[in-house]
């Protein structure tokens, strides 16, 4: 009989972790799939299958180690579909001495684990997931004392710890970031690699989901699973990425075009996110590959793919821990408006937002600027409360955990929390579209028009934002330009109109 009883989350499948390398019968792993998991938000279909597909794939991986494992399906009769409940009967079951867990990256799961851990009888202890670069509490150690939590700062002392794209302590090449050298937009004679696709049959699943009454949005061929389900076809994927994409990765990862999805996007982040791969060994492995074929892939390339690893994803997580579970009650701007009932559907005559939205419920995938500036622009610049956005973006996204999700959305994206993200909002009207997409060509709407029939909704609701949140925001030395142009327009109430017009029709757009 086994005397520990280990858990392990659907988010925590590190192959490489040091639990794994002793087998003995006195440890038993348990992992499950849980309607507790399912329903907290409904999910995108390809995301619940992916991460049931590899988790599953992660249970056989273990037993076939020799490790002992107990697993529950969702229709197991076994299975209470809570966490805390499964555990107390296997406790029981197995007359457990011991309870181990790693650590949760989500705070309601962390709450809860210690909850359960405070009223148990026999000893417990929890183990770091061992992915990580960083401590929960490394960022906010490093920024103790500092008003701002500036990423850049964040982002050139993880490049110092860590010894990448260093030179006897000081960058290659004697600059930090090249973020100005990639923000090129996608023309139409630029040819794109193939990207990999994994074709996973994961109708068993899809079934499963089906017949136990799982709510979920999003469409999916179960026959035709693009995404990596274990460790081994992470790195195919990431390798493949390295292969084909990482010579244009910077230059055109701001760009979006209609009928292009992936561009030379890494999509590795499923991956990342779940564990079966580390930050550290995707940085070492692009360094490595960059320094091999520098002369057909610049610096800029490799060095933005670097920030976003071990600078910008590090950072999130760290300001996730800093700041919860406060940061999830954030709304600076008060906005309160409903979510368009078209974010989950895609039905609107937006060209921008309705390819970035189908293009979501397809694939359950939308790259950074599709995020950021179409649908978290929209919402923000419709009002919209961060509660509701921040459901959808949890939902729909394959690699949204709450830790990566939460911070990009209400801070990055929607600037609920006052600037502890982002230094100002991120909103645009139809000319950054325009400038960095194909979309306004095609679209019902005018992007060169503020008012009158035909319009882009963005370009009023951009004034619109800006005039009623002016006691908020005119004092920020960073938009002081748009208060500057909003008090000089000529057409300024004819614009605010058109916004107010817009925003009580906005399910008509």
């Amino acid at each position: 009989m086994p005397k520990t009883l280990r858990l392990i989350l659907g988010d925590q499948l590190n192959y490489q972790h040091s639990w794994f390398e002793k087998t003995g019968d006195d440890v038993l792993y348990v992992m499950m799939e849980m309607r507790q998991e399912t329903d907290y938000v409904k999910h995108h279909i390809q995301k619940i299958v992916s991460f049931f597909g590899a988790m599953r794939r992660f249970s056989q991986h273990l037993e076939k180690q020799g490790h002992k494992v107990k697993y529950l399906t969702l229709d197991s009769e076994e299975n209470t579909q809570s966490l805390t409940n499964n555990l107390s009967w296997l406790i029981e079951e197995y007359e457990i001495e011991k309870f181990e867990y790693l650590l949760p990256d989500e705070h309601r799961l962390d709450e809860q684990l210690r909850e359960f851990c405070d009223a148990l009888d026999i000893s417990w202890e929890a183990y770091d997931t061992e992915h990580f670069l960083t401590t929960r509490t490394e960022l906010n150690e490093f920024f103790e004392g500092k008003k701002t939590f500036l990423m850049e700062s964040f982002y050139r002392y993880m490049r110092k710890k860590f010894n990448v794209l260093m030179d006897n302590g000081e960058p290659m090449t004697g600059q930090w970031n090249y973020d100005h050298d990639n923000r090129e937009k996608l023309d139409d004679d630029v040819s794109l690699p193939k990207r990999l696709h994994f074709d996973h049959d994961v109708t068993e699943l899809v079934d499963l989901i089906e017949s136990e009454g799982v709510e979920f949005i999003g469409n999916i061929d179960p026959k035709h699973l693009r995404w990596p389900l274990d460790r081994q076809e992470s790195l195919e994927a990431l390798n493949h990425f390295l292969g084909v994409a990482l010579p244009a990765f910077g230059k055109y990862q701001d760009a979006m075009h209609d009928e292009h999805s992936f561009l030379n996007h890494s999509l590795i982040s499923f991956s990342l996110n779940t564990k079966m791969i580390s930050p550290l060994e995707v940085v070492r492995r692009a360094v490595d590959y960059w320094e091999k074929h520098q002369e057909s892939i610049s610096i800029a390339q490799i060095e933005g793919f670097v920030r976003q690893i071990i600078g910008w994803r590090e950072y999130m997580r760290g300001i996730y821990w800093a700041k919860m579970p406060e940061f999830k009650q954030l709304n600076f701007l008060e906005q309160k408006a409903k979510l368009p009932s078209w974010y989950w559907t895609g039905d609107t005559k937006m060209a921008c937002m309705r390819h970035a939205i189908n293009q979501s419920l397809n694939l359950s995938y939308a790259h950074h600027i599709q995020r950021l500036m179409v649908t978290g622009n929209f919402a923000l610049l419709a009002g919209v409360d961060p509660d509701e956005i921040d459901r959808w973006y949890l939902g729909i996204y394959i690699d949204a955990i709450e830790w990566v999700e939460i911070t990009n959305t209400r801070g990055m994206s929607q600037f609920a929390d006052c600037g502890i993200v982002g230094t100002k909002p991120y909103v645009s009207s139809a000319n950054y579209i325009n400038k960095m997409s194909n979309y306004c060509g095609s679209c019902h709407y005018s992007q060169t028009k503020k008012t009158g029939e035909g319009a882009c909704p963005f370009n009023s609701l951009y004034w619109h934002f800006y005039n009623r949140n002016e006691d908020k925001l005119k004092k920020n030395p960073r938009i002081g330009m748009a208060y500057r142009t909003l008090d000089k327009l000529k057409n300024k109430e004819a614009i605010l109109k058109q916004a107010e017009e817009y925003i009580a029709n906005i399910e008509e757009l």
